[in-house]
């Protein structure tokens, strides 16, 4: 069919000459556009909504019994890599909470893989009625402070940026290298400028006129708010604010605070990493709903925040509103509290019912993806450090947040100078093993808070670059868990007296598996489990993503790359030893 035909059908239904192929009956419209809900139905041609109101004769009639017909709902900023599933899978997991699209950011797998991660990324967003956007990676690797496994700079870039799947530049995190305007980054935003497309932020923490200079360049917005004043000042510099509510980072209902209704306009949700744990108890963007609602926002102003306010702001100007014209990504609700999702459709087909979706799974070719793993030179002896003295830097924990302290701590040593644990003091080792390029590197620090008393926990995934990362409690059980990991091609690993107790494999690129959210969930609790139940691990620390994000040295404040200690504020290396 033509183009020109196409639009000949979509005008003759809309006029009523012509059925539609679907029409949805007894439906409240939320009218994202006017702020009202009402009683109508809704009239779908070729994937198009063509009319939203009484009148229409349809090929198939859907009754929704009264129920909220809301656009589909779109994530502003996620990585699928953190739910540790294939894009195949996280569509199966997230289009039954009433998601149609998101924007992903493939930067963890373009750390370790590089265009083939991009790539096989591209290829299996087929297999999925959710709709993926992806942000071509900006920082590859993150910053220049650790060994990935690819680089990207704007001549790599510029191939893949062609193709329309790519909105454009991902979460920019050399923050510094905007505001210096370093050559590299200046190379990164006029390819992007020059082609017409989006650079997405990452702004931590900036304020002032350092916020000024990373907005003047034309980045869309922030995503790493962290207080209602954050919030406030880039709305106030035109930025889009983006409402994370992950797994680790609970911070919405404090975000919230900064928002009103007239700023609300450029506010959108987003979920950055989210587990599937996290996803079956908790939902996706439907659960952002629930939050905004129980904090006193009107319902359609929310369900703005999660359609329209995203679609224009990604420039998916096809999408985010039932109207005609727009895509017929709907979502039937049973209420707009609870946001009950009922049934999901995507381009006018129902692909999700009662929780289930409904469309079987086909799989992209993983084997370009795979044996990622590639450590040489390692042994236990790797873990030690000489101390002159025992008075040291640790990095501190702090709970429900990535955000890390900078403590001091006075620890016992062996005769060699080498860390010594100790079961009355909370602080274990820490150490981040290179593992792209075999060049033996290995970084040691030490880790307060985590409360293991026994074993130790690795995990090949560590953002942003991905090397391994584990905490143990003495240098043969790290060494112990590294091994199983390398064995299973990445993943995560719970070891103790060197035997594993719990493992997830996580084949594509160390990160991610083909098998369902469910099984990564079980596989989850029984890590967790061993973790807390075992190893002692706090109770109120997540084992896994704690340690996943104790290598990011773009997050404040003191982390560990396989190159040493990194102090964020500083944006240098610091010695262990005080």
């Amino acid at each position: 069919m033509t183009e020109k035909e196409a639009l000949k059908r979509r005008i003759d239904a809309a006029a009523g000459r012509e059925k539609a192929d679907l029409v949805l009956k007894n439906c409240r419209i939320v009218n994202v556009f006017t702020g009202i809900i009402e009683a109508g139905e809704i009239a779908v041609k070729d994937g198009v909504i063509v009319g939203a109101e009484a009148g229409y004769e349809g090929r198939e009639t859907i009754d929704a019994e009264g129920r909220f017909a809301a656009p589909g709902f779109i994530d502003a900023h996620i990585h699928i890599e953190s739910s540790f599933v294939s894009p195949e899978q996280e569509g199966r997991m997230l289009v039954p909470h009433g998601t149609a699209a998101i924007i992903a950011d493939p930067h963890e797998i373009a750390n370790v893989c590089g265009l083939d991660g991009l790539r096989y990324m591209l290829e299996a967003a087929k297999g999925t009625k959710l709709n993926i956007f992806y942000a071509m990676p900006s920082c590859v690797p993150a910053t220049p402070f650790e060994n990935a496994g690819a680089k990207l700079d704007a001549e790599d870039m510029a191939e893949l940026l062609l193709d329309d799947r790519f909105f454009g530049l991902g979460e920019f995190m050399n923050m510094p290298g905007v505001v210096h305007a370093e050559d590299a980054v200046l190379d990164k935003l006029t390819l992007a400028r020059g082609m017409g497309k989006i650079v997405d932020g990452h702004a931590p923490g900036m304020t002032g006129k350092e916020l000024n200079a990373y907005a003047a360049v034309g980045i869309l917005g922030d995503h790493e708010c962290r207080t209602a004043g954050e919030i406030r000042e880039r709305l106030a510099k035109g930025m889009y604010v983006l409402l994370r509510e992950s797994s680790a980072c609970h911070d919405l209902r404090e975000l919230l605070k900064g928002v009103t209704e007239a700023s609300s306009r450029r506010a959108m949700f987003c979920s950055d990493d989210r587990q599937p744990k996290t996803i079956f108890d908790e939902g996706h963007i439907d659960h952002h709903l629930r939050i905004c609602v129980g904090e006193g926002f009107d319902p359609v102003t929310a369900i703005r925040m999660a359609t329209l306010n995203a679609a224009e702001a990604f420039r998916l100007y096809d999408r985010g509103a039932i109207a005609p014209g727009r895509r017929a990504d709907i979502v039937l609700l049973d209420d707009l509290k609870d946001f009950h999702v009922h049934r999901v459709f995507i381009d006018g087909e129902l692909v999700a019912e009662e929780g289930r979706y409904l469309p079987e799974l086909t799989f992209a070719d993983i084997s370009t993806v795979r044996g990622s793993v590639n450590v040489r030179n390692f042994s236990a002896d790797r873990f030690k450090v000489k101390l002159a003295g025992n008075k040291v830097r640790v990095i501190g924990i702090h709970k429900g947040s990535i955000v890390t302290t900078r403590e001091i701590a006075t620890v016992k040593t062996d005769g060699d100078g080498d860390f010594v644990f100790d079961p009355a003091q909370d602080v274990c080792k820490l150490a981040v093993v290179e593992r792209h390029h075999g060049t033996g590197q290995v970084g040691v620090g030490l880790l307060g808070g985590y409360g293991i008393k026994a074993g130790a926990v690795a995990v090949s995934v560590s953002h942003d670059s991905h090397n391994i990362i584990v905490a143990g409690v003495s240098n043969e059980e790290m060494a112990a868990a590294v091994k199983a990991l390398i064995a299973m091609e990445g993943g995560m690993v719970v070891v103790k007296g060197g035997e594993v107790l719990a493992a997830m494999a996580l084949p594509i690129a160390g990160l991610m598996t083909t098998k369902s959210g469910e099984w990564v969930a079980e596989r989850l609790h029984e890590l967790h489990e061993k973790a807390r139940g075992t190893l002692g691990v706090s109770a109120d620390v997540e084992p896994i993503m704690t340690l996943a994000f104790m290598a990011l040295p773009v997050i404040p404040t003191l982390k560990l790359t396989d190159r040493g200690l990194f102090d964020y504020e500083k944006f240098d290396f610091v010695p262990l030893e005080v």
